[in-house]
């Protein structure tokens, strides 16, 4: 990659700054700097560009030949919404307090995900670095964020955002994104950022205006139309947002958002570019690309000289089946789950997937077996299956305590990557709505699909009619799924941070020396009887035994272990009581 950005205002050596904007649509465009109109050259590429003196902090726009101002798409900071002016901004002056930070290797990571504006009252990066000391001492290794880029309105998920390269306004200015990584880093933790390349949000994009070649009139998403990664100067925009969030908010790692639903039929899938770039451009510190991807393709993940490139996949089998089997929902996403669960959740937790999908890549992807267990990531709960739950009600909220308490053990001392979802650290009664700021018929449209996507997520409870599921545009249904942080200062939820605070360390001081050994094939599933789970993985020269009774009545103990490094309590020698884990490494 060039040092000079082709999206995006650019300051020049001679104390000018570059302001550009692809607009092929257009034949006259002009630079609306602190109100003052300039013209722009533009070049037979639909390129207009000017170099003009301009101070940060100054406003700009682009007016459009019609006399319509937007943003600069590739705006680094709106100074109200979508639609008002972009702000010249400074990388370069921010004073980095953990100016050594080079990151964790990838084993290390103990994922916990926020929402910015739920995570605290405030809603604010300010707010949320206040949080990151109690994280840590619980041992979480790694904060991910929901999409920040500017999305319409003053709150939502942000998984229909606009502007690219701005952290939304309701969260602080830029510099206060820097605040909260360099407070991460200071106490030891990696921050990852969700990213969402497969859409733009339905409102508030400019881009179809003055650059419809931005998008394919020939194939759609489910959000809207499909971005055209067949165009150099949409594959730049991308592939410049992917080193701008890495580099100038140094962040640890991104997670690409339904990767399924980007399609790119070049030589070079932009997946691959980006990857490619990452590895290239950044070599003096660890960085992780994550995925979510429904459709379960593997060559993304496979091994290859240098490193795969991209180290794990949110694995939505485990969740789905450990849901099924734990709850009996079985509609909607679950569906698929529904017969056989536990057979289905052994073969997931010893193979990665319960069925492997298409390639992103093409070819012939390998088998998810023939992947590292750390190449997939494991969760109980995330923001899409509490968010899209009719009452938006938590795990722990809906099934036996002592039940959810082995599935915490499982998770954490399993090898694959472990995530728990915000307030989990100290079980929050606070439920996670799905909300959103539309007007007009875009909020009837949101609010009326509600009951659908409630439908995959265990349906509309009997009590509950589905007039009663919250709106998500009004204001309070996003103040409700606040985390409460005083529910924190209980005696109980001290006792579950020294829960958690006790198995992340057992993970980190003996199971993750071994995940750097793990390898393709390492897991196999040991017959047992329904609400059993015995598990192995073989990491290097060690055997990692799981065996976990979920069921409501004792079984009798395996005899097969070697030195136990975890169990539940103290139980009896011939017998794993309900609801109990036991973990042993046998060399």
């Amino acid at each position: 990659m060039t040092n000079e950005p082709t999206w995006g205002p650019f300051a020049l050596q001679d104390g000018l700054t570059r302001f550009q904007i692809w607009a092929p649509a257009e034949t006259l465009v002009s630079l609306e700097l602190e109100v003052k109109p300039l013209p722009m050259m533009r070049s037979q590429d639909g390129w207009h560009r000017v170099e003009v003196e301009a101070a940060v902090g100054s406003a700009y726009r682009f007016i459009l030949s019609d006399g319509r101002r937007v943003a600069d798409p590739a705006s680094r900071q709106q100074q109200l919404d979508l639609n008002g002016p972009s702000i010249l901004t400074d990388s370069n002056s921010f004073p980095w307090q953990a100016d050594g930070w080079r990151g964790r290797a990838w084993e290390e990571a103990v994922i916990y995900e926020i929402h910015v504006g739920a995570f605290t009252e405030q809603g604010t990066f300010r707010a949320a670095a206040e949080r990151i000391a109690h994280l840590a001492q619980i041992g979480i290794t790694a904060i991910e964020i929901m999409p920040l880029a500017h999305f319409p309105g003053k709150r939502g998920w942000g998984y229909d955002g606009v502007l690219q390269f701005a952290p939304h306004a309701a969260y602080g200015p830029p510099d206060d994104l820097r605040r909260l990584v360099d407070a991460a880093h200071r106490h030891g933790m990696m921050v990852f950022l969700d990213v969402v390349y497969n859409h733009f949000g339905p409102e508030g994009n400019s881009l179809p205006t003055y650059a419809p070649q931005f998008f394919r009139p020939d194939v759609s998403t489910p959000w809207g139309a499909a971005i055209d990664f067949r165009q150099s100067e949409v594959r730049s925009y991308f592939v410049e947002n992917v080193l701008y969030w890495l580099k100038e908010f140094r962040l640890d790692g991104l997670r690409f958002d339904a990767i399924d639903q980007i399609e790119d039929g070049g030589d070079l899938h932009i997946l691959e570019e980006i990857a490619k770039t990452v590895r290239s451009d950044i070599t003096d510190r660890h960085v992780h690309l994550i995925t979510e991807n429904p459709a379960n393709s593997t060559d993304l993940l496979a091994p290859r000289e240098g490193g795969r490139y991209y180290k794990a996949d949110w694995n939505d089998d485990f969740h789905h089946a450990m849901h099924v089997a734990v709850t009996g929902e079985d509609t909607g996403y679950y569906e698929p789950f529904s017969h056989e669960p536990w057979e289905k959740l052994r073969k997931i937790m010893t193979e990665g997937y319960f069925e492997a999908g298409k390639a992103v890549l093409g070819g012939n992807p390998p088998p998810s077996r023939a992947l590292a267990p750390t190449s997939f990531i494991h969760f109980l709960q995330n923001h899409d299956q509490v968010g899209n739950r009719a009452k938006g009600d938590r795990l722990h909220l809906g099934i036996n305590r002592q039940l959810y308490r082995a599935l915490v053990e499982i998770l954490m001392l399993s090898p694959q990557i472990p995530m728990l979802f915000m307030g989990d650290d100290h079980l929050s009664l606070r439920p996670f709505h799905f909300f959103a700021d539309y007007q007009g018929k875009l909020a009837k449209a949101v609010r009326d699909n509600r009951p659908k996507e409630a439908a995959n997520f265990g349906g509309v409870p009997d009590e509950m009619a589905q007039a009663d599921i919250p709106d998500p545009n009004e204001l309070k249904t996003f103040t409700r799924s606040k985390l409460n942080w005083n529910e924190s200062d209980t005696e109980g939820a001290a006792a579950w941070g020294d829960f958690l605070r006790r198995l992340i360390s057992v993970r980190q001081r003996l199971i993750v020396p071994l995940l750097k050994k793990a390898r393709a094939h390492s897991g196999t599933a040991i017959a047992a009887r329904e609400g059993c789970l015995f598990l192995d993985w073989q990491l290097g020269s060690k055997t990692l035994q799981l065996r976990a009774n979920l069921s409501n009545e004792p079984v009798s103990r395996p005899q097969d272990l070697g030195d136990v490094i975890y169990e539940s309590a103290t139980a009896d020698s011939l017998e794993l009581p309900a609801f109990f884990v036991t973990v042993a490494l046998q060399s």
